[in-house]
């Protein structure tokens, strides 16, 4: 069995963090996802180039089907809705400020996910259940020189 957990805070000013762990099993193992919820921290403790308010919502490890290791960092930004003014091109240049600023100093240096996960949801959803009426954006990366590299899917 392999064990994942992410328990560093994405910033040192972000306070009221709570764990929260979630059994998975399917293949004869278990895996355990440790989540970090924040409680009440502002929007403001995310400072990102597009200036939107942009909550956190979740961060878990995710191994994959070939045992490779995944970081997926889940925000919230009510300002992407669907009618609205800001696209993927007002807050494209938001996905990698917060892989380098906020998820890279978080990472165990010993444990390193060889793909990083960002989305913006404009809502609050639960991961890999369908939410058909959500706007979601998507970028991955992987870390080489300590720096976060785009994937391009």
């Amino acid at each position: 069995m392999r064990t994942h957990r992410i328990t560093r805070t994405l910033t040192a000013g972000l306070a009221a963090l709570t764990g929260r762990t979630r059994e998975i099993g399917g293949r004869g193992c278990t895996l355990t996802l440790t989540s970090l919820m924040v409680m009440a921290a502002p929007a403001t403790a995310f400072d990102v180039p597009s200036g939107q308010e942009l909550t956190f919502q979740e961060s878990f490890y995710e191994e994959q089907a070939d045992g490779a290791l995944w970081a997926r960092y889940r925000f919230v930004m009510p300002a992407i809705a669907r009618g609205g003014d800001v696209g993927y091109a007002e807050v494209a240049d938001d996905f990698v400020h917060l892989c380098e600023v906020y998820v890279l100093p978080g990472l165990d240096a010993e444990d390193l996910p060889v793909q990083i996960v960002i989305s913006l949801s404009d809502r609050e959803s639960e991961f890999g259940v369908p939410t058909p009426d959500a706007t979601q954006f998507f970028e991955a990366f992987r870390i080489e020189n300590g720096a976060c590299i785009w994937e391009g899917f």
